[in-house]
């Protein structure tokens, strides 16, 4: 597949080279940081059929092009002795490899950290697990696993009905993650001169996530409530359901907000009330919700957001994920990138959410085909045709269909 969007500089990480044995989300999340901020990312996956998140279905359907943008294909073998020793190879000509495999897999494959590092001193090592070193560690996890052990569906949902975070939010938060900690080992090789191991876990990233609850119940002394019955702070922090039976939240958060809510939207009568002049008094004021639910009603969800804008009030109208394709603000932002999915159609999916002055990281590659790329990073590491095509022969390496060694080049 050819390169689009082409970034007129290179980036930030352009002649980092990461080795990725990426599965699922968490591995690919934290390839696909360090690949949109230019780093040479090679995506390990098995010869045929590649990684499973391609062939996918229902919920995870959008995990292989969501998350393999940027990066190239090597389909090899591991399970082959030979497979193995070329990765090893290649280990020694890499800056990072990534791998979020179940605990012990990439060890009993004899290319785990150990073996990685004897090959290469400067080797910066990424495991991506459930769970840090710990009486957990041999356990396997995944995002919903982690959510109900570590408290956050608990917060999510109603009393007795734990909810899972609408989104992949562990794995995406683990992964981030370690590509911190990535940067920061290839940072300190800067003058060590030695790689070493990085680790993060899906587990420990939900306790940082609940870190504030748990604070909160250390001061305020009381057990923590969800969020869907945490206590009233401010008096309108709410959803509204309007005429058209679209539903808009409104989040008043201080009186100045208040005040101009009032004046914009012409509730003259509540702006002089000297009872809801301030967030205690309209707490207070049991009368203010029912009321103030009826009025926004007889408004449609156009209007009401047009009034809540021009009060300068935080709202926001509920969305469905498909409402983003049409979102104005992504559009100017240009925070969306076309991109190519396994069937070869095109989505329109959230770019990296970050710019260094001022400047993004848009795309580079499309997802790859399984192997595209595998004859071209083999011959930089000084392989023949003749030895690349002996191997594809012998199924321990696939090359992209259709496409001869000679045309291996992107």
């Amino acid at each position: 597949m050819a390169a689009a969007n082409s970034s007129p500089r290179p980036g930030p990480l352009a002649g980092v080279r990461v080795l990725e044995l990426g599965h699922n989300i968490m591995g690919p999340a934290c390839g696909l940081i360090l690949a949109d901020l230019g780093a040479e990312v090679w995506k390990v996956e098995r010869p045929g059929r590649g990684d499973d998140t391609r062939h996918l279905s229902g919920f995870g359907a959008g995990f292989f092009t969501c998350f393999n943008r940027n990066k190239r294909s090597l389909a090899i073998d591991l399970k082959h002795d030979r497979g193995r020793e070329l990765f090893l190879d290649l280990v020694a000509r890499a800056d990072v490899v990534i791998e979020n495999f179940a605990p012990g897999t990439v060890d009993r494959l004899g290319i785990g950290w150990e073996q990685c590092r004897a090959r290469n001193p400067r080797i910066v090592f990424c495991a991506l697990k459930g769970f840090m070193p710990g009486p957990y560690a041999h356990r396997q996890a995944l995002d919903e696993v982690v959510q109900m052990l570590g408290g956050l569906a608990w917060m999510t949902g109603p009393s007795g009905r734990p909810l899972r975070a609408g989104a992949s939010v562990t794995d995406i938060l683990s992964g981030s993650l370690a590509a911190v900690g990535i940067l920061a080992a290839l940072r300190e090789r800067e003058h060590s001169g030695v790689g070493q191991l990085v680790q993060a876990s899906l587990f420990e990233s939900v306790a940082l996530l609940m870190g504030q609850h748990m604070a909160g119940a250390a001061l305020g002394g009381e057990p923590t409530r969800p969020m869907p019955e945490r206590a009233r702070t401010w008096a309108v922090y709410e959803l509204f359901t309007t005429v058209d039976n679209r539903q808009v939240f409104i989040g008043l958060t201080s009186d100045r907000h208040w005040q101009r809510f009032c004046q914009t939207f012409g509730f003259a009568d509540w702006a002089d009330d000297p009872q809801l002049a301030t967030n205690r008094g309209r707490l207070e004021a049991a009368r203010l919700l029912p009321e103030l639910r009826a009025r926004l009603g007889r408004l449609d969800a156009a209007a009401l957001v047009g009034l809540a804008e021009r009060a300068a009030i935080p709202f926001a109208p509920v969305n469905r994920p498909e409402d983003l394709w049409e979102d104005p603000h992504l559009a100017a932002s240009g925070g969306l990138v076309d991109t190519a999915t396994p069937a070869g159609d095109r989505v329109r999916l959230p770019g990296l959410p970050l710019r260094l002055g001022g400047r993004s990281f848009p795309l580079r590659l499309q997802p790859p085909a399984v192997g595209e790329g595998t004859a071209e990073l083999l011959r930089s590491a000084g392989m023949t045709d003749e030895a690349i095509e002996g191997l594809a022969a012998a199924g321990i390496v696939s090359l992209h269909p259709g496409r001869p060694v000679e045309e291996g080049r992107d």
